[in-house]
């Protein structure tokens, strides 16, 4: 396989590596700057710790590997020489990160210098199962690449001009000015979504959109025009759809009754909500839905049957804040693969002129509604919208420098 990669006029490309950094792994992409970047490996270190794994596909070969004991950094310096085959000795000049929070003061791709650093570090309190990591994954890329630019995508920039009623909660106003307010995450894979959307179908980007992002983690958005109006999630991850371990939205008097009458402290809580609950929590045994689908228990079906019912209760929702609808795009891990959890959603909804093509959904088909609303399918790439970040953020620098 020929690994020599030129650009334009035969000059050498640039690389650019997209993270997206867990609690247990460390998500990559490898990508050829240009106008549409141009992906050349893809995979993760899973099961970061005493035993963790690579998986990638590096060309058109795929790469297994046991790892040993690794945390980011060692996942970072395993990423890079696994894909030496294709870099040749030439480092990434610009590494994009997924950052799950960027706060009221970041709504677009953000150099990360250390000023922006301390910003987002005091961040970590509203996004704790991600911020930590994403910049743990930042500070192990500027340690190993003091050279490159590093670039931050943020999860909350794609809803930070929807309208003020679905950007605050009924408290006084000074905790809004002070940034207790409805954020929203998910937002790279709405960016991906809306984007695509509007090559492929433009008349319905124009129009009003419902994109249901289901997958460990979970998230509903209300789009009209390409624009966040309304999401389900808040001021932190924890709200809107229940998810893999997460509750979704709760009554706050439950939390002040756990700590109150059950004598919870914040750090018991915190387990709770994020890591014991949602599917795993309903079921008794795992947040992996496809071993829900496949489990005769009767928590598991519980557990599918609460999820898809706040699923149809958000998107009639959100249809109401649209002031109607158009279209429904199901993406993520559990709504690009599971027709089952599709079919149990839109079941119903036929007054809202959503009808499935049974077979369609079945055969996980790009278009899978009959009825006026269109439902499609469409596969997100978070890390492609952080690539084409970092490939902005490169063109930018060569023309200050020319």
């Amino acid at each position: 396989m020929d690994h020599g990669m030129t650009g334009a006029g035969g000059a050498t490309a640039e690389f650019i590596l997209s993270l997206n950094a867990g609690s247990s792994s460390l998500k990559f992409s490898l990508y050829e700057a240009g106008d549409e970047p141009r992906e050349i490996a893809v995979g993760q270190v899973e099961s970061l710790g005493p035993n963790a794994r690579f998986k990638a596909r590096i060309g058109l070969e795929q790469v297994e590997d046991d790892l040993g004991s690794a945390n980011h950094h060692v996942a970072l310096r395993a990423i890079l020489e696994k894909c030496e085959t294709v870099l040749q000795g030439r480092p990434p000049a610009c590494i994009g990160h997924r950052i799950a929070h960027g706060g009221v003061d970041y709504e677009a791709p953000q150099l990360l210098t250390p000023e922006v650093m301390e910003k987002l570090a005091l961040l970590e309190p509203l996004a704790p199962l991600h911020q930590p990591h994403n910049l743990a994954a930042v500070r192990a890329s500027i340690e190993a690449f003091p050279d490159a630019l590093q670039i931050g995508c943020f999860d909350t920039a794609f809803h930070r001009n929807h309208p003020w009623v679905n950007d605050t909660f009924g408290l006084p106003l000074k905790y809004y000015d002070r940034g207790v307010r409805r954020y929203g995450f998910h937002g790279l894979s709405y960016d991906y979504i809306t984007g695509t959307l509007a090559r492929i179908d433009p008349e319905l980007a124009s129009g009003r959109v419902v994109i249901a992002h289901l997958g460990n983690g979970a998230s509903m958005c209300g789009v009209l025009n390409g624009r966040s109006i309304a999401s389900t999630m808040g001021f932190s991850a924890l709200d809107g759809l229940p998810m893999g371990t997460r509750c979704g939205q709760l009554d706050p008097g439950v939390v002040l009754y756990l700590m109150d009458q059950e004598g919870l402290s914040a750090s018991e809580l915190t387990k709770l909500l994020y890591n014991e609950s949602g599917l795993k929590g309903l079921s008794g045994a795992t947040n992996d839905m496809r071993a829900l689908e496949a489990s005769q228990q009767l928590e598991a079906e519980m557990a599918i049957e609460y999820y898809t019912f706040r699923a149809r209760r958000e998107l009639g929702a959100l249809a109401a804040s649209l002031h109607g609808i158009d279209g429904v795009v199901f993406c993520g891990g559990i709504g690009e693969n599971s027709a089952a959890i599709r079919a149990r959603i839109c079941n119903g909804m036929d007054w809202m002129g959503i009808t499935l093509d049974a077979r369609a959904n079945t055969d996980n088909e790009m278009s899978i509604g009959i009825g006026r609303t269109k439902v499609l399918v469409i596969p997100t790439d978070e890390e492609r919208i952080i690539a084409r970040a970092a490939s902005r953020a490169l063109n930018e620098r060569a023309m200050a420098k020319d």
